[in-house]
């Protein structure tokens, strides 16, 4: 999608409102001792008050509100009776159509203390978004989000998963442009006034593909390796990027 009035601007930042809620909601709950379909009731629950609904439930069907995974699983998994453990690395993602507009975020982090390379990886993929973030204006390649993000990648020792990616974003879940965030040199597409994107790279201990589990949905590593995510939903523009799903100041 293409952001072109201010009507668009805001229907965006509603949306982004919507899942930054949601989310915030469900990081705040989450517990030990909680199941991983009773926290995503919670998201469904502020969803629904914000006039929002599922992305991934209203475009694929896919048998939660939220995606919830856990640990070695890296996106798309199922909320259910999975019990949230102390030291659990977790993984919530809120994508939501509000009104005919999508936004989509997501972020990794540990239940609890955790161990410090669990915290480490957490925060190097936050960094690396930051990092794209501070290079995102219209007209230059696509390619300096890959290139900000895999210098953070490389500086800190991680793998980036080459088969989860960043996406466009606005009137469905996943849209042109699509592309895997790790540096091409060869990128030839160009960001534009008004693009709506995600910025999403996945940091793992190692390993730069994720596979299918059994039940068609979640994507993971294998066991023994750690992946981290971090994502925000933004609108390019000539200055720094709309950030429509970033953490409101007092909220």
């Amino acid at each position: 999608m293409n952001a072109r009035t201010q009507n668009d601007f805001a229907h965006l930042r509603a949306s982004g409102a919507a899942v930054r809620h949601a989310f915030d909601a469900m990081r705040t709950a989450c517990k030990p001792g909680m199941t991983t379909a009773e926290l995503d009731a919670i998201g469904a629950q502020i969803l629904a008050e914000h006039d929002a609904v599922s992305a991934p439930q209203y475009y694929y069907d896919f048998p939660g509100t939220t995606c919830i995974s856990l640990n070695e699983q890296a996106a798309h998994g199922i909320p259910g009776d999975t019990v949230i453990a102390a030291g659990d690395m977790i993984n919530i993602d809120v994508s939501a159509n509000r009104r005919g507009f999508v936004a989509d975020m997501g972020e990794s982090f540990v239940v609890g203390e955790g161990s410090i390379e669990q915290q480490r990886i957490c925060a190097a993929v936050q960094e690396a978004v930051a990092a794209a973030l501070a290079m995102v204006r219209a007209g230059r390649s696509l390619n300096v989000i890959g290139r900000a993000v895999q210098k953070i990648a490389d500086r800190e020792g991680y793998t980036i998963v080459r088969n989860l990616g960043s996406h466009g974003v606005g009137r469905h879940i996943h849209e042109e442009p699509s592309y895997i965030p790790y540096d091409n040199p060869e990128e030839r597409r160009v960001l534009t006034r008004g693009m709506v994107i995600t910025i999403e790279p996945f940091f793992s201990t190692g390993v730069d593909w994720v596979f299918e589990e059994d039940d068609g949905w979640t994507l993971s590593v294998p066991a023994g390796h750690l992946v981290a995510q971090f994502e925000h939903t933004l609108i390019v523009t000539d200055r720094r990027p709309v950030v429509v799903t970033e953490k409101q100041v007092g909220h």
